[in-house]
């Protein structure tokens, strides 16, 4: 079936995004406000709600069809979310992750976590988030992103998970989709009909050194990205009529830097032909994701959401590059089973990329008349 209009009407959406957005001074000095007590917890909220009413605005302006609420209220985009899942304890391990940019390398202790418990679910993990951005929308679809069940454990592993409260792994694994499923079923009954699920080790997998690094630790390198796909299955049983549902690959956002390279040649034929989403937001915004070839094991009915323009530095992409890398895919996987969007987040930490609010909302703004474009 070709599509003559860039307009689908399903996500995901011809021109679209992955999620977070850069937060604004105000948002960010308010948020120091509140860890040091000189603002409310009510005020923090206010002036999150109102941010994230300009935010809407803007994407609704711009003229996309999907609208987050730009993970203003989280300080990251996953951790948030992970720390919110019964069983699960914020632990302080010094273990530093090294990521790259090209002025050279920069080091990060993120939050860390540990399973201390039985995984289960005890509330809707963004549940009044997403029914604010629900009332906020006018007319683009609201949109979530969760990171996804894979994330709870690929950082860890096996060391990070209570051996005295998961003795056999599997448990720990049909505990973490069983609460998985829940929270989507939840997340439907308030009216999610876009969900995306953001899945980073999926891409990191690909990198040799990632695969090394877990052989070392003892999991099986080699065979980790099946155990993961296996479980988002798992995790999407049951999921719920109506819901859209897509994954988003990256080898590592934070502060315009990165962790892990390589194409996705690793995984995809796994990845592509088994992994029951809708869609899939793919990084391919500099020679550091390899080629679009990986491509051609993608089935029909599933869409790939080509990320070709950069969030990691402000710098305007050439349409007609856009237009001739669109056609460079499109060898591998027919025009209409493709999407674009940026390669990731604006802001998958609330730190934010090297660019500024302008030069985001010009990439933004590019996607969408590049797409008219190329699908009009």
């Amino acid at each position: 079936m070709t599509e003559h209009t860039s307009h689908r009407q399903t996500p995901p959406f011809r021109a679209d995004h992955v999620g977070s957005l850069l937060r604004p001074r105000n948002l960010l000095e308010a948020r120091a406000g509140n860890t040091e007590g000189r603002v409310s917890d009510d005020e923090l909220r206010q002036i999150e709600d109102d941010a994230i009413r300009d935010a809407v605005r803007m994407q609704e302006d711009i003229g996309l069809q999907s609208a987050t609420d730009g993970e203003f209220r989280r300080s990251s985009w996953h951790m948030d979310f992970i720390y919110q899942l019964a069983g699960i304890t914020r632990t302080q391990d010094e273990m530093k992750v090294t990521f790259h940019n090209e002025e050279g390398d920069l080091e990060f202790t993120p939050a860390a976590h540990r399973v201390d418990g039985k995984i289960g679910l005890q509330h809707t993990i963004f549940g009044e988030a997403f029914e604010f951005l629900r009332d906020t929308v006018s007319t683009a679809t609201p949109k979530l992103t969760i990171p996804s069940p894979s994330m709870v454990h690929y950082r860890g592993g096996r060391a990070s998970i209570n051996p005295e409260v998961y003795p056999d792994i599997d448990e720990f694994w049909t505990d973490l989709s069983r609460a998985y499923a829940e929270e989507i079923r939840r997340l439907a009954d308030l009216g999610c009909t876009y969900l995306q699920l953001d899945d980073t080790s999926l891409a990191y997998l690909n990198d040799p050194k990632q695969r090394e690094m877990l052989d070392e630790r003892g999991e099986n390198g080699g065979g980790l990205h099946v155990r993961y796909i296996r479980q988002l299955n798992a995790s999407l049983a049951g999921r719920p009529e109506g819901m859209r549902i897509t994954t988003h690959m990256c080898r590592g956002n934070f502060r315009s830097s990165w962790v892990a390279e390589g194409g996705y040649d690793f995984v995809a034929d796994e990845l592509f032909n088994t992994l029951n989403v809708d869609g899939f937001f793919l990084e391919f915004d500099d020679a550091r994701s390899g080629g679009f070839a990986p491509l051609r094991f993608v089935p029909e009915g599933k869409y790939v959401v080509l990320g070709l323009v950069t969030t990691k530095k402000g710098d305007l992409e050439n349409k007609d590059d856009l237009k001739r890398r669109i056609d460079e895919a499109s060898k591998y996987v027919p025009l209409e089973q493709i999407c674009l969007a940026p390669q990731c987040g604006f802001s998958s930490t609330l730190e934010g990329n090297n660019l500024t609010r302008d030069e985001q909302i010009a990439k933004l703004r590019l996607i969408v008349e590049t797409a008219n474009e190329v699908w009009g």
